[in-house]
Order: C-alpha cells, then sequence, then structure tokens
C-alpha cells in the first residue's frame, strides 16, 4: 500500500510514560490481539493461557493503575511502520465513508494511538499484553507495534497484509460501536450464562473479521491498489493462527469450545473470505447466521 494517503487520525505516544496512578475502565476493550498474548504469556511464563484469557477479555470496571499520559505527537515521517499503519488507517477511512453514505448515515473515524508498553486509555490501561485493541468509550484504536513481531515470529503469521487485517479487525470493531451492535451485545452478555456469553462474544468477533473481508475488497477497488499473490493467504493464515481453537490445542493440547470468545480459525477464515467476497457488510450478520 506504499504511496496510498495517510490517516490524519494516528497518535504517536511511544515516549509517554505510564503506570501509577488509580483510574477505572470506560468500556471493555474488544482486542484481536488478546488470545495471542495470552497464548505467548503461557509460553513464557508459564501461566496457563485460558486463565490469561479470564483476566484479559473481562469488563469489571474495576480500579487500573494510571497515569495521565504525555502529548501525543504525529508519528516520525522517517518510521515506515507507522507510516503504512496510518496508509491503512486512512484506507478503512475511505472505505467505510462510502459504506455509511450508501446507506444514509456519517462515518465518524477512530482515532489510532501508537504506544509502548503501557497506555491509560477509556477502557482502562492499555499494556502490550493484550495486544491491539478498539476501546469503545473513546473511539480509539490502541496499537503497540511490537504485536507484528509477535504475530510473525510466535504465531506464524508474517507479511504486510497480515498487520493490515489486524487493524482493519480493530476498526471494524469500531463500525460496530457506531451501529451500536457492541453495546447491544454487551448489555446481553451481561445477562446470559458464562457459555452464552462467550458465544455472543464469538459472533461479535466474527464480524469484525467480516468486516475486515469488505474492507480489503473494496479498498483495492476504490483505492487503486492491488492484492499482490499471497496476500490474502497470509490475512487468512493470521486469522487461522489466532482461532481459539488453534490457540487451546497448542497450550493444552485440548480443545474447549464453550470457552471460546474469538471463534475457530476454520470460522474466522470463513467470515473473513464471506466479507472478501461479498464486499458489502450485509453479508456480515454472524448474529442471524445459523452456523457461525
Amino acid at each position: 500500500m506504499d504511496g496510498q494517503d495517510e490517516s490524519s487520525n494516528v497518535e504517536d505516544a511511544r515516549g509517554s510514560g505510564g503506570g501509577g496512578g488509580i483510574g477505572f475502565g470506560g468500556g471493555r476493550g474488544i482486542g484481536l490481539g488478546t488470545v495471542a498474548i495470552a497464548l505467548v504469556a503461557g509460553w513464557v511464563f508459564g501461566i496457563n493461557p485460558l486463565t490469561m484469557l479470564g483476566l484479559l477479555g473481562g469488563g469489571s470496571g474495576a480500579p487500573v493503575a494510571q497515569t495521565a499520559p504525555g502529548p501525543a505527537t504525529k508519528p516520525p515521517a522517517d518510521d515506515p511502520q507507522a507510516r503504512f499503519v496510518s496508509q491503512v488507517l486512512r484506507s478503512t477511512e475511505v472505505v467505510w465513508a462510502d459504506v455509511f453514505r450508501e446507506s444514509g448515515k456519517t462515518y465518524r473515524e477512530p482515532r489510532l494511538t501508537l504506544y509502548r508498553h503501557r497506555y491509560p486509555t477509556g477502557c482502562g490501561e492499555g499494556d502490550a499484553a493484550t495486544g491491539p485493541f478498539y476501546c469503545p468509550a473513546d473511539a480509539h484504536v490502541y496499537l503497540d507495534m511490537s504485536f507484528f513481531d509477535t504475530m510473525s515470529t510466535r504465531l506464524g503469521a508474517p507479511g504486510q497484509f497480515a498487520q493490515a487485517y489486524v487493524v482493519a479487525h480493530e476498526v471494524g470493531h469500531h463500525v460496530q460501536n457506531l451501529l451500536g451492535i457492541s453495546g447491544k451485545v454487551d448489555a446481553a452478555r451481561q445477562r446470559e450464562s458464562q457459555a452464552q456469553a462467550n458465544a455472543m462474544s464469538v459472533r461479535l468477533e466474527l464480524q469484525a473479521d467480516c468486516f475486515a473481508g469488505v474492507w480489503a475488497k473494496r479498498s483495492q477497488a476504490e483505492q487503486g491498489w492491488r492484492l499482490e499473490p499471497g496476500d490474502i493467504e497470509t490475512a487468512l493464515n493470521a486469522a487461522s493462527q489466532i482461532g481459539d481453537d488453534t490457540l487451546q490445542r497448542k497450550a493444552r493440547g485440548e480443545v474447549v469450545p464453550e470457552s471460546f470468545t474469538h471463534g475457530s480459525s476454520a470460522q474466522r477464515v470463513g467470515w473473513f473470505r464471506r466479507g472478501f467476497e461479498a464486499g458489502s457488510p450485509n453479508a456480515c450478520n454472524t448474529f442471524a447466521a445459523r452456523e457461525r
């Protein structure tokens, strides 16, 4: 995507400090990387990844240690990775503005904050251990770009388009927030059993995967760039590597479907492909689908 326009909504807070103080989460962060980093933490620290998932996936509103961040700035012009993320974000802005306009709505662009290690957010303190995530409370995507290295070296999902898929997935959660979908799901989850709440989370995540596929299809058609051979495969591989079944199988040698929060590898690949083939969010109603 080199040579594409860059978004003006990217903030670079990698020079800001974090830690100390007390803050409160203003909403449940929704993140693609939560499951993946839980697995890595299990490998490195000997922690059961399923325990980590329970800790990272909640929205208890409990106090979280934070401090006010330093001022965020534009990423430096000579940072190619930040420039790539900015180009991908701009691409999502163009696509979703068009989609919303077609249905008589106005798209409100999210902001994307690059941070390092820890950073206070509207959903509590962001931590590199949670991976990229979207916070509905402040309409921000938060990204510690070291996650891209984790994808490549630990999860077997290298490549620029796999990284673009990560950004597009988190923006998909922003679209859900604007449409009121994530709020309804969070409210419903509070009334259900843990297994049923997990099942609703799976449908939310799969819809974000489908929305990422919609972005990929429409972006290349509308913005004059073309996927290279193998690009779609790298994105689908990323989706496959962070499927709940794949991560659980690697971590403990068995799969517990009722504990899924993001969906199986086959589900994630299938819904991304469905969005890509249709090029329309109308194909992404995971909540109405009999089979996810």
